[in-house]
């Protein structure tokens, strides 16, 4: 049987909901409330406990790392494949394949393929839906360009914060080389990761694929 994982990213709000969980039964149980009340504010907070420990569980992720493969970034459903500039790093136009995470999904961030860390760059912004296209341009998030110089392949990350997401977690500092399917980050709350690629990077998904981190390939080169 395998052991469910919980990210440390959520430790805090794990143990402040077992906190309110406990806290609430000595109440429940000295106070001696209606009993519609006492099962109402308990379904509440099982239903919310459900919820936390189903968006923090931290699934092992075996990356296969086939070397003419790109792999997808994070768990949810692809909404956009399409060409768009790059104005940050690499200047250039680029295939941007972009992948919404709800609540739901697991939302831990993977590097998609091997290379360098040369740019990480945090912007602060709006909180538009994490499925608008203009979310790319507007929303807070923090952008990454990495370049393998024994390929001379390159590539670029944003994680985008959504309506509901207010923080964005990325480990890796400039200078560090990554592996595809290392961790690089989390995002709390529902959000969004665009993968921008070189033109001539073929898609191997389109909008309305689900996909999981890690494990799908989203492109090759």
């Amino acid at each position: 049987m395998a052991i469910v994982r919980f990210h440390r990213e959520g430790w805090a709000w794990i143990t402040a909901t077992m906190g309110i969980g406990t806290v609430g039964i000595l109440l429940a149980l000295w106070l001696r409330p209606p009993a519609w009340l006492g099962w109402t504010l308990g379904g509440l907070w099982l239903v919310w406990a459900a919820l936390l420990l189903n968006f923090f569980r931290y699934p092992k992720r075996p990356c296969p790392s086939e070397p003419h493969l790109i792999y997808a970034p994070c768990d949810g459903k692809v909404v956009e494949v399409c060409p768009t500039f790059e104005p940050k790093h690499f200047h250039a136009e680029m295939l941007q394949i972009s992948i919404f995470m709800s609540p739901l999904n697991v939302h831990v961030n993977w590097a998609p393929a091997p290379g360098t860390l040369r740019v990480k760059e945090h912007m602060s912004g709006t909180y538009l839906v994490a499925w608008h296209p203009k979310a790319s341009l507007l929303n807070e998030q923090t952008f990454l360009a990495v370049e393998d110089t024994t390929t001379e392949r390159y590539y670029a990350l944003r994680q985008i914060a959504g309506i509901l997401a207010r923080r964005i977690s990325t480990y890796p500092s400039v200078g560090s080389t990554l592996k595809a399917g290392e961790e690089i980050g989390f995002i709390k709350f529902g959000s969004r990761v665009d993968v921008l690629l070189p033109l001539n990077a073929q898609a191997k998904v389109r909008p309305g694929d689900r996909v999981r981190g890690a494990l799908t390939p989203i492109a090759q080169w």
